[in-house]
């Protein structure tokens, strides 16, 4: 598949999308070694299947015997094994230009978006599974169907979460190309909302004569660009003039129930264990897909019905002394919103929200939004924020969010600068009844944990009194 390649050298191996294609080219034949700064989840599961990992950046990691080394977009070229590879004359590719390779032999499926690509890509691997077609996937998140975030099928489908940061996706090769919406982010890839813009329509309309774009037309920047797609086009969505769309939609006990039209012919009732409007549109992209594919509905439906979610994404953590505990992704001020919008949809609880900013960049141009989006919790905490790959700047914390939330009007603020502090304080406020979500992109979800972990050595300690 990749000529005489024998070994490949993964420069930040425990990213979410960089370890997906390392476990696939292990189940290929290939040979892995990789690197990155911290031992994780993702990290030992490769290493179980025979990834050779350091966990340091250092020149002797490339060794001779590599014959490709594979960056993530987080890596720049002053990175030290880059800079080794330049010298030993081993070509270097980013992590894109990877999986456009193993999509080449193959009929390739690509779901990009703002937010929701994710759960959309794994519901559209669950469905065509159930369909018995054997799909190759590859996706930025551990499927809990699957248990993992990439499976090696069998089949000429391969299905992919395609990434904008860093205009990854461009170097894909769609067949069908999904797209679930379009907003402003990763302002240091695109300065103006119309880079964006043309960046999503040269992803899409890459496509070929014979292929398809599905695209939500209840978003308003994908209808406003809907004339400058090229290529033969699928809308989905709640709107009415939707080719793909759902009726009499229904939200209880945090599930979702709508019914499927297709060419405004129903075609029969969809159950998703998940909540919210957001989810309901990202299951209709996954339907149309199917439907471009004569996917039947029963497998549609079943497909869509066995979707548990993806870890981190509305996941939930524990249920002690009526009390429940949710970790979510949520990391722009829509997906904030959104998230908050279908919890409470489906509950009456206190909804008490931990929010932990990701990117200092993305925190200056949105600590507003996120505010305004909070404003939905009933008791809000928010932790500073967590940097990932960006260097500080000076004055933006996650303070600006708290203060404004305050400014707003919200009764119950908190600002604790360390995340360490959180499990303590929800502890001292929280009651039977509650709600509590931790909610961001960096490591915010172990708060959820040793939260759920108190509570049940607090159940137990008061077990044994009685």
């Amino acid at each position: 598949m990749l000529g005489k390649t024998k070994k490949l050298h993964f420069v930040g191996i425990g990213g979410i999308g960089m370890s997906g294609i390392a476990e696939l080219l292990i189940n290929y034949g290939y040979m892995i070694s990789g690197s990155d700064l911290l031992k994780s989840q993702v990290t030992e599961r490769l290493e179980k299947m025979g990834a050779e990992i350091t966990y340091l950046h250092n020149a002797s990691n490339v060794q001779d015997d590599v014959d490709v080394v594979v960056k993530s977009s987080a890596v720049t070229n002053s990175n030290i094994e880059i800079k080794t590879a330049v010298k030993k004359n081993i070509p270097v590719i980013r992590r894109a230009e990877m999986l456009s390779e193993l999509m080449r032999m193959k009929m390739g499926i690509c779901i990009a978006g703002t937010h929701g690509k994710t759960t959309t890509t794994s519901m559209t691997g669950m469905i065509l599974t159930e369909a018995e077609l054997l799909p190759t996937l590859v996706i930025g998140g551990v499927v809990k169907n699957f248990d993992s975030n990439a499976v090696l099928g069998k089949s000429k489908y391969i299905v992919v979460e395609a990434d904008e940061y860093d205009r990854s996706f461009l170097s894909l090769t769609p067949i069908i190309a999904g797209i679930c919406n379009i907003e402003e982010e990763h302002v240091d890839c695109y300065p103006t909302v119309e880079e964006l813009e043309n960046a999503f329509l040269q992803f899409a309309n890459s496509v070929p004569f014979f292929g398809l774009i599905a695209a939500c037309i209840d978003d308003p920047a994908i209808k406003r660009l809907l004339p400058r797609f090229e290529k033969r086009l699928c809308t989905f969505g709640l709107d009415k003039n939707a080719t793909v769309r759902a009726e009499n939609i229904k939200y209880s006990n945090f599930e979702s129930e709508y019914d499927l039209m297709y060419a405004n012919k129903k075609l029969g009732t969809i159950n998703l264990a998940l909540p919210g409007e957001y989810n309901v549109q990202n299951s209709l992209l996954a339907a149309s897909i199917a439907l471009e594919l004569e996917i039947p509905f029963i497998d549609i439906r079943n497909g869509l019905q066995k979707f548990t979610g993806v870890y981190r994404r509305f996941e939930r953590k524990g249920f002690v002394n009526d009390i429940l505990v949710y970790d979510d992704y949520a990391h722009h001020p829509t997906e904030v919103r959104k998230t908050l919008q279908g919890i409470k949809e489906g509950s009456v609880r206190r909804l008490i929200a931990v929010f932990q900013p990701h990117l200092f960049t993305r925190t200056k141009m949105f600590y507003k939004k996120f505010a305004e989006a909070l404003m939905i919790s009933d008791v809000l905490i928010i932790n500073d924020i967590y940097p990932a790959r960006e260097e500080p700047i000076e004055g933006v914390t996650g303070k600006l969010i708290s203060d404004v939330a305050h400014e707003l009007g919200h009764k119950k603020v908190y600002f604790i600068k360390g995340k360490e502090d959180i499990p303590a304080k929800l502890m001292k406020m929280t009651k039977s009844g509650d709600f509590v979500i931790t909610m961001g992109a960096g490591n915010i979800f172990e708060v959820s944990e040793k939260f759920v972990h108190l509570l049940e050595k607090q159940n137990k300690a008061q077990s044994k009194k009685k």
